[in-house]
This record gives C-alpha cells, sequence and structure tokens, in this order.
C-alpha cells in the first residue's frame, strides 16, 4: 500500500470519489486503475495541535498497515479525520476504518 501525497491526487479523490463517514472520520474512495491502492490522510487544525494530529494519523495509518489485506485493490482511499478522533484509543479509530470501508461495499482484494 503507497501514499498519497500530492495535492492533485487527493484534490482527485475529493471531486470524483464516494464519501462514506463514520463518528471519526470520513473516507473518500476512488478508483485508480493500478493495481495497489493508495492512501492519504488528513487531520485539520480544528482536530488539535501538531501532536495531536500526528498521533491521529499515525493511529489510522497504523490501521491500513495492519488491514492491507481487507483493504480492496485498485483503489485510492483518502481519510479525513473528525475532532471526535482526537482522544480515541487505536480499538476506536480501527473500529471506525473497518466500519467506512465495509460502507463503500468495495470488492474485496
Amino acid at each position: 500500500m503507497e501514499s498519497l501525497k500530492k495535492n492533485t491526487e487527493f484534490q482527485n479523490v475529493f471531486r470524483t470519489g464516494v464519501s462514506k463517514g463514520t463518528r471519526l472520520l470520513i473516507l473518500y474512495a476512488v478508483p485508480n486503475g493500478r493495481e495497489i491502492s493508495r492512501v492519504g490522510i488528513t487531520v485539520s487544525k480544528k482536530v488539535g495541535n501538531s501532536v495531536v494530529r500526528h498521533r491521529v494519523k499515525r493511529l489510522i495509518r497504523e490501521v491500513f498497515r495492519l488491514h492491507a489485506q481487507e483493504v480492496p485493490a485498485g483503489y485510492d482511499f483518502v481519510a479525513v479525520a473528525r475532532s471526535d478522533a482526537k482522544g480515541e484509543d487505536y480499538a476506536a479509530v480501527e473500529k471506525a476504518v473497518l466500519r467506512a470501508l465495509s460502507a463503500h461495499k468495495l470488492p474485496k482484494a
């Protein structure tokens, strides 16, 4: 699984992707025409200071890393953390990400 890095890649997912939300995050997904999936994570300053934002990003990234076999191949994903995510532990973030992934009803990898 690779990362989305460029602003144009993020904007493409926001413009053309389908979003599904949970209490902790919104997950956008769009087919990318590749054999692998890519993930981008964004956390607004409204969530907290840089330490809090980075912790939330690390938690979301870890969920995608540990559940890579459950993430469908050939999609670009962007996870947008909501402010409720700042005080949550790994289990809650994991549940939110997996719920948003299953809500997309994408074919498994």
